[in-house]
């Protein structure tokens, strides 16, 4: 047990800091409120009007944030495996093959469905 107890010490200074946060802030937080603050986005540019119920959200905005996603990921695994590449097994090999297919894949379906058009 005594080799958790730094563990559970930590864990409980992280709950007990999250929990005073949490009940601390409405009593230090302003409490004027304005227009600009209680509208649902502040950019700075007023937002044009939607019809009753939402409107429509291009799903080309969704296949623009799945491409970042993919490239974050892309890049993060992939880099270990350039490090590492003088030392990789066949096994590691064939992994990062089927990474790639993988990706060639999400690439395909993201070209068919017009995500690479940027106009």
């Amino acid at each position: 047990m005594n080799v958790y107890t730094p563990i559970l010490v930590l864990g409980a200074l992280a709950a007990g800091f999250a929990v005073f946060s949490v009940a601390i802030a409405p009593l230090t937080g302003p409490r004027r409120y304005n227009r600009a603050k209680l509208d649902r986005y502040e950019s700075g540019i007023s937002p044009s009007p939607l019809p009753d119920g939402g409107g429509k959200v291009s799903v080309k905005y969704f296949f623009t944030a799945m491409m970042f996603i993919v490239f974050d990921i892309e890049i993060v695994f992939l880099y270990p495996f350039a490090v590492a590449f003088d030392r990789l097994t066949w096994f590691a090999v064939f992994a990062v093959l089927l990474f790639l297919v993988n990706l060639t894949i999400v690439y395909a379906y993201e070209w068919r469905r017009g995500g690479m058009e940027w106009t």
